[in-house]
């Protein structure tokens, strides 16, 4: 496969710049994939993974929220956080989940179990990347 330009950036910082041969990344309508001379493409990304070729190997990340844009020079995905499943630490996230879980239960208003919920899922999302390894 022809490798072509990724760059993904966070609030914080340029995650990853660099050489990809195939990303597949999660929308919020499915899954899509890209290879190099792609159509011009924009889609909104949930939370969710997504899988990065480099060498020849896929590396998945975790992420969360954001854009993908695809263009002839270069893809382009921005998150609200981004991090390899390698890298997560699995009791963090677990102790996450369980935090979560407790706001649900103990959620006064509509907004609350909304922010409760979202957390939840970013938890269980890492604690899934993390044991597909």
């Amino acid at each position: 496969m022809t490798p072509f330009r990724l760059q993904i950036i966070t609030p914080e910082k340029v995650f990853f710049d660099g050489e990809t041969e195939q990303i597949i990344a999660r929308t919020t309508v499915g899954d899509v994939g890209i290879l190099n001379g792609h159509e011009p493409y924009c889609a909104a990304l949930g939370i969710g993974q997504m899988r990065v070729m480099i060498d020849g190997q896929f590396r998945r990340a975790a992420t969360t929220g954001g854009i993908i844009k695809v263009s002839k020079e270069k893809t382009v995905i921005l998150v609200q956080a981004c991090e390899w499943a390698e890298d997560i630490d699995v009791n963090r996230a677990e102790h996450a989940k369980q935090v979560a879980e407790e706001r649900i239960k103990a959620a006064a208003s509509d907004n609350e179990l909304r922010l409760a919920e979202a957390k939840l899922k970013r938890a269980l999302n890492r604690i899934d990347a993390a044991h597909l390894l």
